[in-house]
């Protein structure tokens, strides 16, 4: 973990970029319940001094290991500012001991109060015609959780099947100059 610390002794300032395009969210774990955030292991982008950050694992490893994305998670703990990156749009979900399931690359982190388990998707239909995974997050509880609507590996995807290689020919939009 790399620390800045200003010698100085007015304000500094220091900025910090996002590794995709998407959208930063802060925190203030001091307004959190139990001070406590768990977010995915690629959402951490910094934060302040003090801040305690740790390896949390889902409890039921075989569906971690097959799921993917939701295993390994990062668990905040302190009461100064944190700093997320989420890709797309940012769903800030707030729960009343309810019970949410969501596409395990679509969640972005929650708050302490919220139970997080992965389980696989039921029904063979789902599992084979659903176009995403066979694996949900499930959220239950009081506290926070926010979402992304396009998590990296997706995007990375869709990138990557729109590539301009076909054959060793370019294909894809063209100019006047240069035609696709």
């Amino acid at each position: 973990m790399t620390h800045f610390t200003n010698q100085d002794r007015g304000k500094k300032k220091i900025a910090f970029a996002a590794p995709y395009p998407g959208s930063i969210i802060v925190l203030d774990l001091a307004e959190i319940p139990y001070k406590r955030f768990t977010c995915q292991k690629d959402a951490f982008l910094c934060a302040a001094y003090g801040t305690k950050i740790d390896i949390t694992f889902n409890r039921r490893f075989g569906a971690g290991l097959f799921g993917g994305e939701g295993f390994i998670l990062q668990r905040l703990e302190g009461t100064g500012k944190a700093f997320l990156h989420a890709g797309g749009t940012i769903v800030k979900r707030d729960l009343n001991n309810e019970l949410i399931k969501v596409d395990t690359g679509c969640l972005v982190g929650f708050t302490g109060g919220i139970d997080y388990n992965i389980e696989m998707v039921k029904g063979l239909k789902s599992m084979f015609f659903g176009g995403e995974g066979l694996f949900l997050a499930t959220l239950r509880g009081t506290g926070t959780v926010y979402l992304q609507s396009l998590p990296f590996s997706r995007l990375a995807n869709r990138i990557i099947e729109s590539a301009p290689n076909l054959g060793g020919k370019q294909r894809g939009e063209g100019s006047i100059l240069r035609p696709g």
